[in-house]
């Protein structure tokens, strides 16, 4: 999995056991005003470059996605928070946090910053992941969460993998509105093709051919024995 900031190997590894108590023994800060001012700003000019550049904008958190922070030596900080549908996480320590459309490496600054005046020289990791459905001809179908860096081949994996009657030239997204891609590469990542959060990838089945090929290839050469019998 990717992952978003100083990622240091010799420091250890930290819980990502997900955040269960809401009021770490620090003395607790609601909103900042300067914090939220200048996710606000950074998130304006993402936008702007997002609607230029379309799948290849910079990777940016959404609505129902899940972000992981992980800060080295801080466990009662660290855990996986989901985003709601106004854009806003709630973190420890920092309270409610306007992060979406926001390029997650801008995210990461902007909390190490804040986190900063409270810890002595934390070091954050901050991991996007996507909510997703995989179904169709796959062995575990179900939701995942997804690093949006990972191929549709590697989001699938987690769902076990295709069964024998899967196509994984035959991917289609589908969306609320209805289906957004059809015959979707499986190469592709998640971000590339823009999946968000609450949309589902579909594995369909192989052509009935495909699915019968030997046992019709069996047939075939069966009726065509019995033929040259009767012919002779």
């Amino acid at each position: 999995m990717a992952c978003y900031g100083s990622c240091d190997t010799s420091i250890g590894q930290v819980d990502h056991g997900h955040y269960t108590n809401p009021v770490p023994m620090r003395r607790y800060h609601g909103p900042k005003a300067a914090l939220t001012i200048a996710l606000l700003l950074i998130s304006s000019g993402a936008r702007g470059q997002e609607h230029l550049l379309g799948s290849s904008a910079p990777l940016a958190l959404k609505p129902g996605d899940v972000v992981e922070v992980t800060i080295w030596r801080e466990p009662d900080l660290s855990g996986q928070f989901v985003i709601n549908e106004r854009g806003i996480v709630t973190l420890p320590m920092l309270g409610p946090v306007p992060v979406v459309d926001i390029p997650i490496d801008s995210v990461r600054d902007v909390l190490l910053t804040e986190y900063q005046k409270e810890l002595r020289n934390p070091s954050i990791i901050i991991t996007p992941l996507r909510r997703v459905n995989i179904l169709g001809e796959v062995a575990r179908p179900g939701m995942y969460e997804v690093d949006p860096t990972v191929s549709l081949a590697g989001a699938i994996a987690l769902a076990g993998g295709v069964t024998p009657s899967g196509d994984m030239d035959k991917i289609r997204i589908v969306r609320e509105s209805g289906v957004i891609s059809e015959r979707v590469g499986a190469g592709a990542t998640i971000h590339s093709v823009d999946i968000l959060s609450g949309d589902q990838i579909v594995v369909l089945q192989r052509s009935w051919f495909d699915r019968n090929s030997t046992f019709v290839v069996s047939l075939v050469l069966s009726i065509s024995s019995i033929v040259i019998g009767l012919v002779r």
